[in-house]
């Protein structure tokens, strides 16, 4: 029998090789469809990036707003059976007698058929946000929007391709469920890959042949990848322990006390709907920016908006989100499963240990953004989107958004930690604070925007608010959870060296001086040479 203090840590293993594995595939994947996407942006209009950019949000808050409070709630449940299928998996001796081992598959199936009903509220509910989505878009667009060449079917076809993503919802959780991230790594990178490629395919023969098709290209992607992602998750279900003693299909279970219909475990479904609401606000404050500019400004400021944030965002999606989904794994399993409560403690340290270790990480990158990010950034803007968008305008912009991004990086993983950590009661609380966060951030929005007339950087600093107002009290409610448990986060754990930040400053200032932020050619070889000293450094 393993002891204690490897029964947390097995939690660990898997999530963690997950992280460095979704990593590594998001970045190849990323590739394949920035050298697509290439081919596409330099004969594409900034008005239909920016009408693309609407598409995409809508997608987005469809998928967001049908799916999420769901997967938070089949994630904060306690896994009965994950750690010994996760030590199994290492070819680790199961936890348990004999006896309780014979009692896994059923534990197995009846964990994974709730986790299969449940996730079908998730479709359930995107029929319903179809609905009024879908019609708002349709109906409520503006003539410049709506008379764009098949808007009408793209948002058509876009509907159709979230509903048939929300239909592999059953798949997806069983799989996370289980922690099967090399087959969800591979299946996400073939969709992503489909996805591009006929994103591309289709816009470069629609120019061949000198036919306009508008944002029909980006839809058609959309359709694609959602039907590679539904075939690749039922076909990588059969890897997860004991998968024929559970059904893909909503099914009766036969505890009627604990249970809605005798299919929706009562818990789960109130879990679910604490978070939502708290969800909504946070899609709100997430995806705000998109909505701001798609209300305040023309498609052509959109489009250059949407094409800051898809590079200045790269490495937020390569890195970041991986490390933040895996990140709310762990903490979720090391903080709600099912352990002895004098084991908790130990449990509660290492979720605390993982968090300093991603933090810490976090500040050695931003050590390195804040200086290099805005000096590097009209180096390559020329070779990634052409003459068409290379102005001083898109190149201030990307350059602001590279001092974002640790931002963003520190309040994913914060609020990782506080979604797993929270009592519903304290998920509620989090929601008021929500609408909190949402004032502030609207309100530095108008300044920004209206009163500073900033344009799209005004909704980079907005954000940026929104960001370090978050981040400020998901810290303060970690610090409070660490010490009811006796345990502290220190600075020390998580900033780098004085010397480092000194390397930083000193850095910063000679680029400034030297006019790096605002580049020209002939400054070039300078900023390369300033950089390669500073990486050396630190």
């Amino acid at each position: 029998m393993s002891s204690p203090d490897d029964e947390a840590s097995s939690l660990l293993v898997s999530p963690a090789s997950g992280t460095t594995l979704l990593v590594l595939v998001q970045l190849t994947s990323k590739i394949f469809t920035f050298t697509a996407n290439q081919l596409i942006l330099r004969g594409l209009p900034p008005a239909f990036l920016g009408i693309a950019a609407q598409l995409d949000l809508y997608s987005i808050t469809l998928l967001f707003f049908s799916r999420e409070s769901i997967r938070l709630a089949i994630q904060r449940q306690p896994l009965v059976a994950s750690v010994s299928s996760v030590s199994n998996s290492h070819g680790k001796d199961a936890i348990g007698s004999k006896s309780s081992a014979t009692k896994q598959p059923r534990t197995w199936g009846l964990e994974s058929q709730s986790v299969v009903n449940m996730s079908y509220l998730s479709l359930g509910m995107g029929l319903l946000f179809a609905v009024i989505l879908g019609t708002s878009y349709i109906h409520l667009a503006s003539d410049e929007v709506s008379q764009t060449p098949s808007y009408h079917q793209s948002v058509k076809i876009i509907t159709i391709a979230s509903l048939i993503e929300l239909a592999g919802e059953p798949c997806f959780n069983v799989m996370q469920r289980y922690m099967l991230y090399k087959q969800r790594a591979l299946v996400e990178m073939s969709a992503a890959f489909i996805k591009s490629l006929v994103t591309c395919f289709i816009f470069l023969w629609a120019a061949s042949y000198n036919i306009t098709v508008g944002v029909l290209p980006f839809a058609l992607g959309h359709l694609s990848y959602a039907c590679v992602l539904l075939c690749g998750y039922v076909i990588a279900i059969r890897k997860v322990p004991g998968h024929q003693d559970f059904s893909l299909l909503p099914t009766r279970l036969h505890d009627r006390h604990s249970y809605v219909v005798n299919r929706f475990p009562w818990s789960m479904i109130s879990l679910a709907a604490s978070v939502f609401l708290q969800s909504i606000v946070k899609h709100l404050l997430t995806q705000g920016d998109s909505m701001i500019l798609a209300t305040m400004t023309s498609l052509e400021d959109q489009g250059i908006y949407a094409l800051a944030s898809n590079y200045g965002g790269l490495m937020a999606r390569i890195l970041f989100q991986p490390i933040e989904e895996s990140g709310r794994a762990i903490f979720s399993s090391l903080l709600h499963s099912n352990c002895l409560e004098k084991r908790r403690t130990g449990n509660i340290s290492l979720a605390k240990t993982h968090l300093a270790d991603i933090l810490r990480a976090y500040s050695m990158i931003a050590v390195v953004a804040f200086p290099l990010g805005p000096a590097l950034v009209p180096l390559v803007l020329d070779f990634l989107g052409g003459r068409s968008w290379a102005s001083p305008t898109v190149s201030s912009l990307l350059s602001l958004y590279c001092l974002y991004i640790p931002f963003l990086a520190f309040n994913g993983i914060s609020e990782a930690f506080v979604s797993s950590a929270a009592s519903p009661l304290e998920v509620r609380k989090q929601a008021l604070w929500m609408g909190v966060f949402s004032a502030c951030y609207v309100s530095a929005a108008y300044v920004f925007l209206v009163v500073g007339d900033l344009g799209a950087q005004g909704m980079v600093y907005a954000n940026i608010v929104n960001m370090a107002v978050r981040s400020i009290w998901s810290f303060s409610f970690i610090r409070s959870f660490l010490q009811r448990c006796t345990l502290a986060l220190r600075p020390s754990e998580l900033l780098p060296r004085p010397q480092t930040l000194l390397a930083g400053i000193m850095i910063s200032t000679t680029l400034m001086r030297k006019g790096a932020y605002g580049l020209n050619s002939g400054d070039i070889s300078g900023t390369l040479m300033y950089s390669a000293i500073y990486i050396i450094i630190v």
